[in-house]
């Protein structure tokens, strides 16, 4: 018994832990600043949206674009990479005719490139010198029309390599109400944006629907292809360019998902396509995850029900623990606080999708994007 009692602490020190030496990643405080002082002048940009086959969300992504009320030069650059469904064609009658955008035809990615960020080198590459910055943004993303001013305002104002906004996803469906804002809150526990945006600190990452990158520092870096391969694009982009300044990761409501992630099955695929990946295809760091959120969400409901004592006690305040880590999520995604009771079993979920991720990759289907596996170069 005393063992049991013991063991059943150690979930309850690892929440209490995460709450309070975790940078406050569960405040969801750090969004989106606001406006900066304008420039003294305002620096060319180029948005470059990679594409392929984005036909139901396109159109109000580009609309967005085109609608920017940007004071200074800006152009856009659709990468249609290979579409099957008219694209490029819907991007087009969505610019309405304005001079901003062009549609590029893409190529295969050649070995040791993933598809988008090949899609990604051809805009760059036709971004020309007068770019200061690149605006990579994704084809399911909507802007607020200040969004890019904002950027490039705060980019300007303090200094940044990296400004990236992590945008509010799709939380419609019973399986987005569940997973959607569970998603949020564990990419901020792996990356809390208050470390992130720290300028000592080591810890990096982006979130790839909304990256506005200094160009001068993107070639220092060595440009894309010093992440050719990367799995997680955005998060390998914010440690190269932390490397050469500044970056900042916010949340935000300027920048919205159109992309509806439908049930539970194409949530489960959308984590399971980059979670090995996240683990360096580790079969060791696998399974001490998997160990580890088996003591995290596992472990207290079942010392709360079954338990006994002590143990009962401490399993219900390491639920309640969790349960309060998760609302001020649940209040950024206007969802019921209800939801916090159900993390464990959301946790689960998670848990199960990182172990498929890694059957995936042994059968050659990691990282599997639209007909693309793209994992298999990958050791």
């Amino acid at each position: 018994m005393i063992v049991v009692a013991l063991l059943s602490l150690l979930p309850l020190a690892i929440w209490i832990g995460l709450l309070v030496v975790r940078d406050g990643f569960w405040l969801a405080r750090d969004t989106d600043a606001g406006m900066a002082p304008s420039p003294a002048s305002w620096p060319t940009v180029v948005a470059i949206v990679p594409a392929r086959d984005e036909a139901e969300v396109v159109g109000s992504a580009v609309a967005s674009l085109v609608a920017q009320d940007y004071p200074g030069t800006l152009r856009i650059m659709l990468i249609d990479d290979g579409s099957s469904d008219g694209t490029g064609g819907i991007a087009r009658r969505a610019a309405q005719g304005s001079d901003r955008l062009a549609v590029i035809e893409g190529t295969s990615p050649p070995a040791g490139w993933t598809g988008k960020l090949w899609a990604m080198r051809g805009g760059v590459a036709q971004a020309g010198e007068a770019a200061a910055y690149l605006w990579f943004t994704d084809a399911d993303i909507a802007h607020a029309p200040d969004t890019l001013r904002a950027l490039v305002a705060r980019s300007e104002h303090d200094g940044l390599a990296l400004n990236s906004l992590m945008a509010e996803l799709r939380c419609d469906s019973l399986a987005e109400k569940a997973m959607i804002p569970a998603f949020v809150l564990f990419f901020q526990m792996l990356y809390p944006f208050a470390r992130v945006n720290r300028p000592r600190a080591r810890m990096a990452a982006a979130a790839g629907g909304c990256m506005l990158v200094r160009r001068e520092a993107l070639d220092r870096a060595g440009g894309l292809a010093a992440i050719a391969d990367a799995i997680i694009d955005d998060c390998a982009m914010g440690v190269a360019m932390k490397r050469q300044g500044p970056i900042r990761l916010s949340l935000t409501r300027r920048s919205v998902s159109l992309r509806p992630y439908g049930g539970w099955s194409e949530i489960v695929a959308m984590i399971s396509r980059s979670a090995y990946a996240q683990l360096d295809y580790s079969p060791l760091l696998l399974a001490g995850t998997l160990a580890g959120l088996t003591l995290m969400f596992v472990a207290p409901p079942a010392f709360a029900v079954f338990g006994q004592g002590g143990a009962r006690l401490a399993g219900a305040s390491a639920w309640l623990a969790m349960a309060v880590c998760f609302q001020p999520m649940l209040r950024f995604y206007r969802r019921s606080p209800l939801w916090g009771v159900a993390l464990p079993a959301i946790g689960v979920v998670y848990g199960a999708a990182t172990a498929l991720s890694a059957w995936q990759h042994q059968r050659g289907r990691g990282g599997m994007w639209k007909g693309r596996a793209q994992a298999r170069m990958q050791r």
